[in-house]
């Protein structure tokens, strides 16, 4: 009861869960993941090496979620996005909601303020990997 309803169930409790999907940009990707896209209200994390696409799939994300009408929120930890990048693959640039933290706790606390905001569809976090606390960014100063 203290995390809310289905935060934890017996598996054969609820065997059918209806859950929304946002489209990755690939039919074939969608496929693959067996629901016909990533599930929405879920953290997903998207993984590989350096430059294998990931923040392109999550681009494509959130260009079919504005496409579906919804509400589209990029955090930028690495102050890497590209507009015009995104816009090429169908972000709607000037609705995105873009932040720049200068730490690890300011993006997880801004994510957090847009999750219980109730407003946002889906939230990018590019990239974990660069999530570095305040501590460390002072003590590499200092």
């Amino acid at each position: 009861k203290q995390f809310g309803k289905g935060a934890v169930m017996r598996l054969g409790e609820n065997i059918a869960m209806n859950v929304g999907t946002i489209h990755t940009g690939s039919l074939t990707l969608d496929i693959a993941l067996g629901i016909g896209g990533i599930p929405k209200g879920r953290i997903i994390e998207i993984y590989g090496p350096e430059s294998s696409g990931k923040t392109t799939v999550a681009l494509h994300c959130v260009a079919e979620t504005q496409k579906a009408g919804g509400t589209a929120a990029f955090i930028d930890v690495e102050h890497a996005l590209d507009p015009v990048y995104a816009r090429q693959l169908g972000v709607d640039i000037d609705s995105l909601l873009v932040s720049q933290p200068d730490s690890g706790e300011q993006a997880l606390e801004i994510a957090e303020a847009l999750v219980r905001s109730g407003a946002i569809d889906i939230i990018v976090i590019d990239s974990v990997a660069a999530l570095v606390t305040k501590a460390e960014i002072e003590g590499e100063m200092g």
